[in-house]
């Protein structure tokens, strides 16, 4: 027997939140009642309309492989969604491309950009694949601590301090997965200052853009004076239209780039779906009902539980801006945030996500997701109480 795998693999860990949606579910299957808050899967169906377009097209046999770069009428529906939502503009030609997840769309993104030794910049607490996915690729993570007592901010100095010559590319993520914040136009104007200073790339998630609150709006990176040139958009279906089984994401970005990164889709999953892609057609063009019904939904959830969090012992629950999630900081007989996850797993049957898998800057602090009924969120907050009182 050979050796055991790539050493490259080894070296990663695999995915707290993954992990902890296992363990949920072994204990459910044991009988036991888990209220799991611990993945970020909408609680509410894909919209009949696209499902509906999907079955239809599957019933005319469009099941076969079609373009790599995706379907052109896909394509033409996202370009035309950058133009009217942002004012960019991207050639469907040569400019976009469909792929299977947003999770492979940063995946492809970053194979195209990254060589072994090159540093990306991540703002942490920060999604928990963002790590892994550059050190797949032999690039070196490199966390930039961002603290809860500032709210998370993001500035120019604090970019300034991890900057080096290897220094390659930057990733952003607004809303924020896990903390739900928006980055400001402050913010946003720092990281392009940054990049253009230093001539980076920048990776944009965009996936959480349509689930905002309080009348936000969301604004791309790629908007910001000179920084479509260096900014590649990653993007999905999954969030805004309860399409996370459909794995159904896409890219955005300067022609050079995407004439590179393309090659990575040809060579691994050659294309989306065929039918997926006549779903994600009818979602663009289903206009933004279902989207807003979803997102009230989501902020009667969010007023309520924080108030509740905030009123537990030792607990600190900012009101997240974006996303659907929660990440207090807790203060409970000095646990880590592994510990404590584990406690509340075993003793209130209650699954979330430990800070620590975002980043050493999360420490201290817990992700639960209001991706679930307002019921199970009344209750896990009950069960939460009962053993950290």
């Amino acid at each position: 027997m050979g050796k055991l795998g790539s050493s490259i693999v080894r070296a990663v860990s695999g995915s707290s939140t993954v992990a902890i949606s296992d363990r949920a579910r072994q204990l459910q299957q044991e009988g036991i009642s888990v209220i799991n808050l611990g993945s970020g899967d909408p609680d509410f169906a894909t919209p009949q309309y696209i499902k509906d377009a999907a079955i239809k097209s599957m019933e005319s046999d469009f099941t076969h492989y079609v373009d790599s770069k995706g379907i052109p009428q896909i394509r033409k529906a996202i370009a035309e969604k950058y133009q009217q939502e942002q004012g960019l503009t991207y050639d469907f030609n040569k400019e976009i491309i469909v792929t299977a997840s947003g999770k492979i769309a940063l995946y492809i993104a970053l194979t195209a950009i990254v060589d072994p030794g090159d540093e990306v910049l991540i703002f942490e607490p920060a999604w928990v694949s963002y790590r892994p996915i550059v050190q797949l690729l032999q690039g070196i993570p490199v966390g930039v601590p961002l603290k809860f007592e500032d709210n998370f901010l993001i500035s120019e100095e604090i970019i300034e301090k991890f900057v080096t010559k290897k220094t390659r590319a930057i990733i952003v993520n607004s809303p924020s997965n896990p903390t739900g914040r928006i980055l400001s136009e402050a913010e946003l104007s720092s990281i392009a200052k940054m990049a253009k200073k230093y001539d980076l790339w920048v990776i944009t998630d965009d996936i959480y853009e349509k689930i905002i609150y309080d009348g936000g709006t969301h604004k791309t990176l790629a908007s910001l004076p000179k920084m479509r040139e260096r900014t590649i958009v990653v993007n999905g279906m999954s969030k805004a239209y309860a399409m996370t089984g459909w794995r159904l994401g896409y890219l955005a970005g300067p022609a050079n780039i995407m004439k590179e990164i393309l090659k990575v889709q040809q060579h691994s999953v050659t294309c989306a779906a065929s039918f997926t892609q006549i779903g994600g057609l009818a979602a663009l063009e289903g206009g933004n009902e279902a989207i807003d019904l979803m997102v009230s939904e989501y902020d009667k959830r969010r007023r309520e539980i924080t108030a509740a969090l905030n009123r537990i012992p030792g607990v600190q629950c900012p009101l997240p801006e974006g996303a659907f999630y929660f990440f207090p900081r807790v203060d409970y007989k000095g646990m880590t945030s592994l510990e404590l996850a584990k406690y509340l797993l075993d003793d209130a049957h209650v699954a979330v996500t430990p800070g620590i898998a975002f980043g050493e800057a999360g420490e201290g602090c817990i992700r639960l997701t209001y991706a679930t009924s307002l019921s199970n969120l009344r209750e896990a907050v009950k069960r939460i109480e009962q053993a950290l009182r």
